[in-house]
């Protein structure tokens, strides 16, 4: 494994020009352009105010910015993982003539997603402003939260990246089974809603990592911790299975797509 580590290194290069792809080519020929970077969860975020807010009156305050610093983490984790599930299948012209370390693709649609991520806090600090949150040192946190959930992410995107070769409806069911998770995490609503049952939303890897970026962003306290560290170590033995995974599956790749 430290042999392909060292590989993959090599091939940074390479990385960085497909980083560079997927940000320059995901609004590729739109009027707006990169712009909708900024749109797009704006567009989301006044569409579940609007519902949550209004029509089935949630009672929280400032529901915008409550909803908004989990949606823009939920938005990475949803995009990359399912656009990383198609990347092998979709590049399947360049996995066939040109040898390279294949996991460079989802760990490049994870890397996009991560900056449109930091582009996307643009717009929140401002906001948080404008409603008169209050910014406390727990915002040093910051950093250590979006880590773990780009650990998480790239598990994910790699694993399910290499399965979907074998199995192409795996792109399609990931779709629906997507919509069911956006649920079970404690985006739309407040964590007391699910008190009586938080210890099972809790096998849900982006409970805490949701639920730590409202503290710090939100209610301006300290995530917990140990929630954390344990989300980091289930996050880090994911990615450590799905690379082991990706490696073995790899060598059929060109015979099956």
């Amino acid at each position: 494994m430290f042999e392909n580590i060292v590989e993959l290194f090599s091939y940074k290069e390479m990385l960085v020009n497909l980083v560079r792809k997927e940000l320059r080519t995901r609004y590729k020929g739109s009027v707006l352009g990169f712009l909708w970077t900024f749109i797009n969860p704006l567009l989301q975020l006044i569409v579940y105010s609007l519902v949550f807010a209004t029509i089935m009156r949630m009672n929280v305050k400032n529901y915008p910015m409550f909803l908004f610093v989990v949606l823009l983490p939920w938005i990475f984790f949803q995009n990359s993982v399912l656009i990383s599930t198609g990347c092998i299948v979709g590049n399947k012209d360049l996995v066939k003539k040109v040898y390279f370390p294949r996991e460079v693709l989802p760990i490049a649609v994870a890397t996009s997603g991560l900056m449109n991520l930091l582009f996307g806090f643009v717009i929140v600090f401002p906001c948080i402003f404008i409603f008169h949150i209050k910014i406390t040192y727990s915002i040093l946190y910051l950093p250590i939260i979006i880590l773990i959930e780009y650990i998480l992410t790239l598990g994910f995107s790699i694993l399910f990246a290499c399965l979907n070769v074998y199995f192409r409806d795996l792109e399609h069911i990931l779709g629906i089974f997507m919509m069911a998770w956006f649920y079970l995490t404690p985006v739309i609503y407040p964590v007391d809603l699910i008190l009586p049952y938080i210890k099972y939303f809790y096998i849900n890897p982006m409970t805490p990592i949701a639920i730590a970026f409202r503290d710090i962003l939100y209610y301006g306290s300290s995530p917990d911790l140990l929630s954390l560290l344990i989300t980091f170590i289930a996050g880090l033995l994911l990615l450590i299975f799905s690379y082991n995974v990706f490696k073995r599956l790899e060598r059929n790749f060109a015979e099956e797509i």
